[in-house]
């Protein structure tokens, strides 16, 4: 899965019109009454890269797969509402709805609605399906924030916690998260986060090359360089001939990869790390050394230490030597 499998240029599907505008419909009604919340947009296959994919470099972003004509999905809806207007914007909630956006729906394999999806540093992460409280829904995106946080991989200055400080401003609908005015955003971030919102990952990504280059101990810009590196080479990549590709030709040294991009972005990253292993058993010369090098690179997307990278290393060694 990845930004690619998001494109707005498929065929128009009529029922899948008439469920997005009722949504919007149900917004603008919600708006006159003085009853929106802040922290939440409606996404589709046109804005789901910019309002899920690449907000969430900045700041978490729950998305919630709903179907409209289901009392579960309004109620989780209401749910994850009330919770994030609590938030005061330490995350942002993305609502999408299952008969207006069928391809997304493929794409992100979404088994049943309601469906709840975590997106943080540019990383899909799969929740729980089905109906859920109120309690359910704030206790399970606890220990996920919670986690999150122990592993580094939140935004800079993020509490690790569902609700914040109620007296926060609320954040527009439409902004992406870190602006370049606000003091709490490291500069080299605003500038990359200008870069991404017009689309130019290289751009964003010699951004952060060149902090790496003025600092070779800045592990954050690190591993933004390998987000942004990631996404960007995803861009114009099918998944699932992704996949047929390299599992005929096993020795293809750029299927191999791919398919270990497409399972990073998904955060399959044992399965990414033990591909590219085996690879590396199977290729000699140059061939080993450019999956070697692709490896090492992914390593970066997670934090200094993680267990799984520290594993992949050790077996990495074994298939070198």
């Amino acid at each position: 899965m990845q930004p690619s499998d998001f494109s707005p240029n498929s065929a128009v599907d009529l029922g899948a019109r008439k469920a997005a505008m009722e949504r919007e419909a149900k917004q603008r009604a919600a708006e006159s009454a003085g009853r929106t919340n802040p922290y939440a947009v409606n996404v589709d296959e046109s804005n789901f890269q910019a309002e899920v994919l690449e907000r969430s470099m900045s700041v978490p972003v729950v998305l919630a797969v709903l179907a409209g004509w289901s009392e579960q999905s309004q109620q989780v809806e209401s749910a994850l509402d009330n919770i994030s207007v609590r938030s005061g914007g330490n995350w942002f909630l993305a609502k999408l709805d299952s008969e207006a956006s069928p391809q997304l729906m493929q794409a992100l394999r979404v088994p049943s609605t309601p469906m709840i999806i975590v997106a943080v540093q540019g990383q899909i992460m799969p929740g729980p399906a089905g109906p859920a409280t109120e309690d359910q829904l704030r206790d399970w995106l606890g220990q996920v924030f919670g986690a999150l946080a122990e592993q580094g991989m939140l935004p800079p200055g993020h509490p690790g916690t569902v609700e914040g400080d109620p007296g926060a401003q609320p954040e527009q609908q439409g902004d992406q998260g870190a602006q370049p005015g606000d003091p709490s955003v490291r500069p080299v971030d605003a500038e990359a986060q200008e870069a991404l919102e017009r689309g130019d990952f290289e751009a964003a990504a010699t951004v952060y090359e060149n902090a790496v280059k003025a600092d070779s101990g800045d592990t954050e810009s690190k591993m933004k360089l390998a987000q942004v590196r990631l996404i960007g080479r995803l861009q114009d990549v099918d998944p699932e001939s992704s996949r047929q590709a390299a599992a005929e030709r096993p020795d293809d040294v750029a299927a191999q990869c791919r398919v270990a991009d497409i399972d990073m972005y998904g955060g399959k990253f044992e399965d990414a790390f033990d591909r590219l292993v085996d690879t590396v058993r199977r290729t000699s010369d140059d061939d080993r050394d450019q999956v070697r090098t692709h490896l090492l690179g992914l390593f970066e997307l997670l934090p200094p230490g993680d267990p799984r990278v520290g594993a992949a290393r050790r077996k990495l060694t074994s298939a070198l030597f």
